[in-house]
């Protein structure tokens, strides 16, 4: 399968240079300031799993008319509408979307703009940074994809997507259950994300407080009562289950979008907890910790949003 993968920041150069070390078919749509730097310092994967370095295809929207069987969309959510703008042209009419966004709305907004029978569902796992001049920095154990149809059928599309996926440095999952995994992800994130980034610590020192256990356990609860109001198909015990995995967390971790904050960069809470609060107040759910955190971030924002 030809591969396009958009944007070759820190997840989809990751996961995309994985591919291109096996041999797969892989071009990058970035930027021009990117196809520059990566031109000039080449396409380097540094890993605990193994290092990698390349030259890689590269393609510039607009710049040629090429189409792909298959495009992983990595972007921020902040980035999707302009990304979906530069993907259209290349996306084959057969072509199907994976897309690794956290949060779950993009999938409706791919929907109205390829269609639903050609968007597929995924999310990735992976703790991974660009340094000054490019260079991808992957960490730690996790670095995988989780990807299905989103109907949870076996189709010869996804085979074929499995054959190509086969066989990488990475972990690539195929699941009977995507849709159920994002949504888990979803409320996994936005708890962890909104939780660090409130408190402006890592987790451990939250959670080593009886008030942080409560404060996380609280979020968890309320982002769960807005998804079972929704018939998000999320498990019963789940708010549980990612207590315990937050326990679990490293003491230093922090989340990404508190690293964004702590950069003076922007963050996805619109996507994320923004979304949520709009479910709630549509289904008359009272989620007092949700909006606290959500309007930190939206104070946040409009502080910086000049400088962006």
């Amino acid at each position: 399968m030809k591969i396009l993968v958009v944007g070759a920041g820190a997840v989809g150069g990751y996961f995309g240079g994985r591919l291109l070390e096996k041999g797969e078919d892989v071009t990058f749509l970035v930027r021009e300031s990117r196809k520059r730097k990566l031109e000039e310092n080449g396409f380097n994967i540094r890993s605990v799993h193994g290092d990698f370095n390349a030259n890689p295809k590269l393609l510039v929207s607009g710049e040629r008319e090429e189409k792909f069987d298959v495009a992983i969309l990595s972007v921020k959510a902040y980035q999707l509408v302009r990304a979906i703008e530069d993907l259209r042209p290349h996306l084959a009419e057969d072509g199907i979307v994976l897309p690794l966004l956290n949060g779950i709305s993009h999938i409706d907004e791919l929907a109205r703009t390829f269609g639903k029978e050609r968007v597929i569902g995924g999310l990735c796992l992976i703790e991974s940074t660009l340094d000054n001049d490019g260079t991808i920095l992957q960490k730690s154990p996790m670095h995988q994809i989780v990807y299905g149809e989103l109907s949870g059928e076996k189709t010869e599309r996804i085979k074929r997507l499995e054959a190509s996926f086969s066989g990488t440095k990475a972990s690539f999952e195929l699941s009977d259950h995507i849709e159920r995994e994002m949504w888990h992800k979803y409320l996994f994130i936005t708890a962890m994300s909104g939780i660090t980034s409130l408190f402006e610590a890592p987790i451990g020192p939250i959670r080593d407080l009886d008030s942080g256990q409560r404060a996380i356990k609280a979020l968890l609860n309320e982002i769960t009562a807005i998804m079972q109001a929704v018939d998000a198909p999320i498990r019963e015990d789940i708010a549980d289950v990612l207590f315990e995995r937050i326990n679990g967390l490293g003491h230093a971790m922090k989340s990404s979008m508190q690293r964004d904050v702590e950069k003076g960069a922007p963050t996805e809470a619109d996507h994320l907890q923004g979304y949520l609060l709009k479910q709630a107040h549509a289904q008359g759910i009272e989620a007092p910790l949700l909006e606290t955190i959500h309007t930190k971030l939206t104070l946040y924002q409009q502080a910086r949003i000049a400088e962006w």
